[in-house]
């Protein structure tokens, strides 16, 4: 049965942001409001939830998988406060990695506060930085919840220190500087304003959103002119794109005649088909919406992020978000290998194409343009697991591609080349300090802070300022120095002069020379020449990336070689054989690992690493005119 609307005025709307660094509990936060907000029973929230930490909010299946927020979603709840009115309060889910900071950038114009979540033995992290200055270059005011105050070494007075501090070096105006700070364990589904006077529910949240944050029509622009901005784009079989935003000025009505200006400054006219207003965690179909409200509107298509919705007669276009340019590229194209078609359903150039341009619709920090070849496209992002994301969700769908090395995008800044720097942040035992510098002090990092935090003793907190180049392959030779005991986080901090050569891969890779599935006997042979990437009866093919060399340099084997069968040798099942256990390598490994002259190939059954030219002779031949050019 559809849910009825509660209709409240203007002045008791509240339309609120959570952001946070990856991991502080921001989703946990908003689930914990849903469930005390009265709108369901229990049970019924409990039917949504899943994933690794059985959260609602995290709705699509690579969300529940990693644990993370990739997507930006929002939901509306009903409060009736101390004062004895109702209040509807518009709570928009943000993503807390770097990587995902356009959807944060768009969707803040929704907000008329927010709540900034900090994990209590955290503090401030380099995502909370980024997320903090966009919100405050918006005018948007923060309540501070420090999060996860239960944990034994929580350390929650001191960050709140801290969070004074960031917002000092943001230069934050007076009155943000005088913030109000809410401590909480969302968890539990708990808060409170005084930490001596511990509460068993949400209430102090919610009364300080209803006193702190400002309701969004405070000039009451009901009266004005339409204007609409889309900040996020839904799909339906049966309506094609819905427009989500937030209604700026005037009423937006049901089959209203309205004006839609794209980016260009063109202007179309078309009519409202639905209008879908958002409650709880539904959208449910009304008249009208006045300025200040977040709705859905169906049957503008074609429309885009960032076009205005505005009056038919008086059409005013809102400026556009700016979004912050991609620091990343990396090379798509099609799967040329010997298995192509094996498993996938998409695979001519047409298809990838196609598919880029439809997530050009709705991810604003995403940039796509030709390669060398037709084959081949340049598709920009902010980070390895932007694209890493959409690779998997290609594969997912049916695609099959090749993609090549990631590479920084460079920029030239009065004359001189600059490239992205970025601010990392890592925790790490102390035994595992000497590893940490030496490991950073390759990659051209410079230390800028170092100390242990108060309330816990054993480990050590480190700032870096390191270029963007120098992260690739770092995660996981930081986990081997470390022993996996270290914990790293980085974000832009802007673009600087080039910092000179960084090290390359120290070992090379074991190249297949023949097709064929891999055999126990021919790896045990191979036994000591490295680590391997396939088990024994998977396939393989000529030019495909096998495993990693104990040496520098490229070696060649024959990894599917059988048992001859002879009166000497049985041709029973050799028990003897040793093979090294297999290191498995994810989509973001294998992108990191791989080199300039190397490919990952995806496909929705398979993910392996080749040579771009696959023959040996070809390889060699190019290597020596590389070397000629060099002379």
């Amino acid at each position: 049965m559809a849910r009825s609307r509660i209709v409240v005025p203007p002045s008791h709307l509240r339309n609120v942001a959570i952001i946070a660094h990856v991991d502080h509990g921001k989703t946990t936060l908003v689930d914990k409001m849903v469930y005390q907000s009265g709108l369901y029973r229990n049970e019924e929230l409990d039917k949504l939830a899943g994933g690794q930490h059985g959260l609602i909010m995290d709705s699509n299946d690579l969300e529940r998988e990693r644990g993370i927020t990739i997507l930006a979603k929002n939901c509306a709840v009903a409060y009736t406060a101390a004062d004895g009115e109702t209040y509807r309060i518009n709570l928009i889910d943000t993503p807390g990695h770097a990587d995902f900071g356009g959807e944060v950038e768009r969707v803040l114009n929704m907000a008329s506060g927010t709540l900034l979540v900090v994990d209590a033995y955290e503090g401030p992290m380099p995502q909370t930085r980024f997320v903090l200055q966009k919100s405050l270059e918006r005018g948007l005011k923060p309540i501070v919840v420090v999060n996860k105050v239960d944990r034994p070494d929580s350390r929650p007075h001191e960050v709140v220190s801290e969070v004074f501090d960031l917002l000092v070096d943001l230069d934050a105006p007076d009155d943000v500087l005088d913030f109000q700070v809410i401590f909480a364990s969302a968890r539990d589904g708990w808060a409170t304003a005084d930490l001596d006077n511990k509460n068993s529910n949400l209430i102090p949240l919610f009364e300080s959103i209803i006193g702190h944050v400002p309701p969004p029509d405070k000039e009451n622009r009901s009266g004005e002119p339409l204007q609409f901005q889309v900040t996020s784009l839904d799909y339906s079989e049966f309506v094609g794109r819905i427009a989500i935003g937030r209604v700026h000025a005037g009423v937006i009505s049901k089959r209203q005649r309205v004006a839609v200006i794209d980016h260009l400054g063109e202007v179309t006219r078309k009519n409202v088909v639905q209008l879908l207003a958002f409650e709880g965690l539904e959208r449910v179909e009304v008249d009208e919406v006045a300025a200040g409200d977040l709705c859905a509107v169906v049957g503008m298509e074609p429309i885009e992020i960032g076009d205005t919705i505005a009056d038919a007669d008086q059409p005013h276009a809102m400026s556009h978000t700016k979004v912050d340019e991609p620091t990343l590229h990396m090379m798509f194209r099609v799967n040329d290998g010997p298995f192509s078609g094996r498993d996938g359903k998409f695979l001519t150039s047409r298809q990838i194409g196609e598919r880029l341009e439809k997530e050009l619709r709705s991810n604003v920090a995403l940039r796509v343009a030709p390669g060398p070849t037709q084959e081949q496209f340049r598709v920009s992002g902010r980070g390895m697991m932007h694209l890493g994301i959409l690779i998997e969700n290609m594969r997912r769908e049916g695609f099959e591609l090749c993609v090549g090395k990631p590479q920084v995008i460079y920029r030239e800044i009065d004359g001189v080349k600059c490239e992205p720097i970025e601010q990392l942040v890592v925790d790490c035992p102390d035994d595992c300090q000497s590893a940490v510098m030496a490991l950073l002090g390759d990659r051209r990092a410079e230390m800028v802070k170092m100390g242990h935090r108060s309330s816990t003793s054993g480990f050590i907190h480190m700032e870096f300022r390191i270029p963007a180049r120098s992260l690739m392959g770092l995660r996981s030779r930081m986990l081997n120095a470390t022993k996996g005991q270290a914990i790293m986080h980085h974000t832009l901090l802007g673009y600087e002069p080039m910092k000179g050569e960084l090290p390359k891969r120290q070992l090379g890779v074991l190249i297949s020379n023949e097709s064929g599935s891999a055999t126990a006997y021919s790896l045990d042979a191979l036994y000591d020449r490295g680590i391997f990437f396939v088990r024994p009866g998977e396939d393989c093919y000529l030019g495909q990336i096998v495993g990693e060399n104990c040496r520098a340099g490229d070696l060649v084997v024959n990894v599917v070689r059988g048992k001859q069968l002879t009166n000497v040798r049985a041709s029973g099942k050799d028990d003897n054989a040793k093979v090294r256990p297999v290191r498995e390598m994810s989509l973001e490994a294998c992108l990191e690992y791989i080199e300039d002259d190397e490919l990952v190939e995806i496909t929705p059954k398979n993910i392996r690493m080749r040579k771009t030219m696959l023959n040996e002779n070809d390889r060699k031949r190019e290597s020596r005119k590389a070397a000629a050019l060099e002379v």
